[in-house]
């Protein structure tokens, strides 16, 4: 099962921008389907953005147009470029990874927008 670590979470003020990081460990990376999910408190796990193997893109409609998902198969990683940062935007974020059979879950990394 692929271990992923996510980096990049922080405190940030409304307008900001914060760049997340998901390194994972797999000699295999570009096979991945890739995600990055949200979670606030008292609200359940939403899906923000993917990017598949063939770098197909999806963003859910809170984050388009600020939100940028990437990888680069030579390291391994995944991003987010989140700008104009909003309160709405504090959660904790989670780094997702599926090759068929299997998934994987980050940690999470915290990201706070201050008003």
């Amino acid at each position: 099962q692929v271990q992923l670590v996510e980096s990049g979470g922080g405190l940030v003020q409304t307008g900001g921008s914060l760049r997340l990081s998901c390194a994972a460990s797999t000699t295999d990376f570009r096979l991945y389907y890739m995600a990055w999910y949200r979670q606030a408190p008292g609200n359940q796990r939403e899906l923000i953005a993917y990017i598949t193997s063939a770098g197909s893109i999806y963003y859910a409609d809170s984050v388009k147009g600020r939100f940028t998902i990437s990888r680069d198969n030579a390291k391994n990683t995944v991003y987010l470029q989140m700008n104009s940062l909003t309160p709405e935007d504090t959660a904790v974020y989670y780094c997702y990874a599926r090759k068929y059979p299997s998934s994987s879950w980050g940690q999470g990394t915290q990201v706070t927008v201050s008003s």
